[in-house]
């Protein structure tokens, strides 16, 4: 089965996700708590970083997510023209952090991250990666849990990220 369409979305390069800094938006953060996973973020990635915007949003993060506040509150106010405050404040964040990569979910924030020249992934990438360095064994059923917990992702998507795991696809 051929998911070329979708590979171009999938792929990041891993070079620069190898030692580099995660600034978290909320959406992967809500996720994963929900089914229970987000610990696989702190195996995954050596820091997780975070807002205080995005910390009121989720609640009670855990103690290995580091909270740093945004320094140009006006180019984060700027971004609040086009987003809401947690995304505009980790879009922010990742602007202020050299090498950092923004895990950010919700298609408009993706699309102004990536006009400003920040590298993005995805909860469903952050799983490849984590798969890729052991930390899980299999993403299907985390792919399915997520589902089940009104993560929203097409099922095209949902099967070149199974191909992408070596895993098979569903029909």
């Amino acid at each position: 089965m051929e998911f070329q369409f979708l590979e171009k979305h999938l792929k990041t390069s891993k070079k620069y996700l190898k030692n580099s800094i995660i600034i978290s938006d909320t959406s992967s953060l809500i996720a994963l708590d929900r089914i229970k996973k987000i610990e696989i973020l702190k195996q995954t990635f050596t820091f997780i970083f975070t807002t205080p915007e995005v910390s009121n949003e989720f609640g009670n993060l855990p103690s290995w997510v580091i909270i740093k506040e945004v320094t140009d509150r006006n180019k984060q106010k700027q971004l609040e023209n086009s987003v809401d405050k947690g995304e505009a404040s980790t879009i922010a964040l990742a602007l202020e952090i050299k090498d950092s990569v923004l895990l950010i979910d919700e298609k408009k924030g993706r699309k102004l991250a990536k006009s400003l020249d920040i590298k993005i992934i995805g909860t469903l990438k952050a799983l490849l990666l984590a798969k890729e360095r052991g930390v899980i064994s299999e993403i299907k059923p985390l792919l399915e849990e997520l589902r089940s917990q009104k993560f929203r992702f097409s099922k095209l998507l949902l099967n070149e990220v199974l191909v992408q795991a070596k895993e098979a696809p569903i029909e």
